[in-house]
């Protein structure tokens, strides 16, 4: 296997001058330059068909990069996980030159944390300076409805309790500080202009400022779990998105978090609902529109 001064490419570790090289090898095969960053979650890849000008690079085919170990299904074939489809992707949004990451990795498919991290990184080398980060969530709030958009005002980052953080590790000052704080993750100036932007396209009635909770997944949580995190102050959870906001704030790029409401936790003990993936990606597919809408216009407005 490919090692990366001598660090096998399934490690933890990337160097500074690691991240250069593979930053520089993308933009030697595109055009663009791009200085706004978009991670797509779970069933919102949709917003590449609104790029102009597009050009596309397979994960697979960037060295180092995180591309999804899937599943075997009873085909006994090897399926990718649903709503990510592992590309890169460059092109124009209303003028701005934008990279999009159409799917992402997840601690859940084994990988490491510093794994995960490593196309935020690269971002940041090939001159991101803002990054919209998007997710499918479950609903903790009971306020919340199946479709609500979540502006993300905070995080709570479950794992990071038992020091599962991607910044743990040696510190590389080129990178960011030692010691970054964390209570100014998500950028209050895009927060006003999401809001306010999605306000004038009519969703006040379906648009919600909360905090996002980070669990590793891959199973939904339990009725316990959901009621802690309620007592917490969370107000919708997932399996992402919180690493990469992390990294993003260490390198001094400017972060907003936007969550899709897909399904509600199950709060109660003797409920029949169960959460299931399905579920996210119908109510995702039917809300993409909006959150594409929302997205394009909030990266028209800067």
């Amino acid at each position: 296997m490919p090692e990366l001064n001598g660090t096998h490419l399934n490690g933890s570790k990337y160097s500074y001058e690691d991240v250069s090289r593979i930053a520089k090898s993308v933009l030697d095969r595109v055009k663009c330059r791009p200085h706004i960053g978009i991670i797509c979650g779970s069933g919102l890849g949709g917003l590449a068909n609104m790029l102009e000008d597009k050009e596309v690079i397979l994960y697979e085919d960037i060295e180092g990069f995180p591309v999804s170990t899937g599943h075997i299904n009873l085909e006994h074939t090897w399926k990718p996980v649903p709503g990510h489809a592992g590309q890169l992707v460059f092109g124009w949004l209303h003028g701005k030159q934008v990279v999009l990451m159409k799917g992402r990795a997840h601690l859940y498919e084994g990988y490491d944390v510093h794994k995960i991290i490593l196309p935020v990184r690269v971002m940041k080398l090939m001159g991101v300076k803002m990054l919209f980060v998007t997710n499918a969530s479950g609903g903790i709030n009971p306020d919340y409805n199946v479709g609500d958009i979540m502006i993300i005002k905070d995080h709570f980052n479950m794992p990071g309790f038992a020091a599962v953080n991607p910044l743990v590790g040696p510190n590389d000052d080129r990178f960011g500080p030692r010691f970054p704080p964390a209570s100014q993750c998500y950028s209050l100036r895009l927060r006003k202009i999401v809001r306010s932007i999605g306000e004038k396209l009519g969703m006040s009635g379906y648009l919600r400022e909360g905090v996002y909770c980070f669990l590793g997944g891959p199973s939904f949580e339990t009725v316990t779990e959901c009621r802690f995190l309620k007592v917490a102050g969370v107000d919708a959870t997932g399996m992402s998105t919180v690493p990469e906001v992390l990294v993003a704030g260490h390198c001094g790029i400017e972060v907003c978090g936007i969550s899709l409401v897909t399904n509600k936790c199950v709060m109660e003990y003797d409920s029949k609902q169960v959460a299931n993936h399905e579920e996210v990606l119908e109510t995702g597919e039917k809300r993409a529109h909006d959150m594409q809408k929302l997205i394009s216009a909030v990266v028209g407005e800067l």
